[in-house]
């Protein structure tokens, strides 16, 4: 069978191991990266294509007869055209619970800073502030305390219920957002999303990026949560609006925010969120989940993912 890889280079520059891949029975092509212009023609031969962000459309999958397999090299599968893959029969499989420590602790890394105002607190040290000070410390900075807060979560997956569980050790309530027009697992209990809102002090985001989700929190949403409130995302660019949240923070409607992920990634043109003058907001380079030994557990699942389908059991099927 030959098989592609798209962009190999986006796993990382450092050195993984690749054997899992290679010890496959597979004839690997590999490119370091790929235009999304370039794909069709780089996959026309393939039995499996590899890809972490190189979009496979429909019309790159109508120049592809052999095509099988699509093994996507992440959790979320927007590159790729699933109802085109499932008309054609092709198998698509997502990588999960690999990054789930990198990310977890990315998320309370930015959760941390912006409750204890560390960067600030960095700011006054370093800057001379604190030699000003006519006390022992500074205090210029309100930090609040996370115990008996509540953070509130949309999407109960592997990343949602690793962050909840690092929120009880704070002496934190949990809760869960039940999304407009969706059935959940009826396991976890939901909080009515308008409800959610209102309630939570900290809203942390761990969902897909889809039709149902993009804009999922704008303008509207952030006028029913609390001027006290942090939104976090580590999810995907595009589920909360990004000049509404600009607006949200500008305007003091929400206390701060992070943000790992934007809706085009690199911003090669520029994106309204990276402006200094935006009060109380970090933003990170999709960089959560770049812990090396997750990125490794990547590439182990891949390999697991090609071998279940080659035996006919395919694994971790999203389509």
């Amino acid at each position: 069978m030959n098989g592609v890889i798209l962009d190999c280079d986006s796993l990382g520059p450092d050195s993984l191991d690749l054997s899992p891949l290679h010890n496959l029975p597979i004839s690997w092509t590999i490119y370091p990266d790929c235009l999304d212009q370039q794909v069709a023609e780089r996959i026309v031969d393939a039995d499996i294509v590899l890809t972490n962000k190189a979009v496979i459309s429909a019309l790159a999958i109508a120049q592809a007869p052999r095509l099988k397999l699509i093994a996507v090299m992440a959790t979320g599968t927007n590159q790729v055209d699933l109802e085109t893959a499932t008309e054609r029969e092709i198998v698509v499989s997502n990588a999960i619970g690999y990054g789930t420590g990198s990310v977890v602790q990315h998320c309370w890394s930015l959760i941390l800073a912006l409750t204890t105002k560390l960067e600030s607190y960095h700011q006054a040290a370093v800057g001379g502030r604190w030699q000003q000070s006519r006390f022992f410390c500074s205090m210029d900075f309100p930090v609040r305390e996370l115990s008996g807060k509540v953070l509130g979560i949309v999407g109960a997956g592997e990343l949602g219920l690793g962050v909840a569980k690092i929120a009880e050790a704070f002496g934190m309530q949990v809760i869960y957002a039940g999304l407009p027009g969706r059935t959940h697992n009826s396991a976890i209990e939901r909080v009515a999303f308008d409800a959610f809102l209102a309630r939570a002090d900290i809203i942390s985001i761990h969902c897909p990026l889809t039709a149902d989700t993009r804009d999922l929190i704008g303008e509207a949403e952030f006028a029913l949560m609390q001027s006290s409130t942090l939104v976090i995302n580590s999810a995907r660019g595009g589920i909360v609006n990004e000049a509404a949240l600009k607006q949200a923070l500008c305007n003091g409607d929400i206390a701060g925010a992070a943000t790992d992920v934007l809706t085009v990634e690199p911003p090669v043109d520029g994106n309204l969120l990276l402006d200094p003058s935006i009060p109380n907001l970090i933003v990170t380079p999709h960089s959560a989940w770049v812990a090396q030994e997750a990125r490794q557990r990547l590439i182990v699942q891949l390999a697991d993912n090609i071998g279940g389908f080659l035996d006919g059991k395919p694994r971790n099927q999203v389509n």
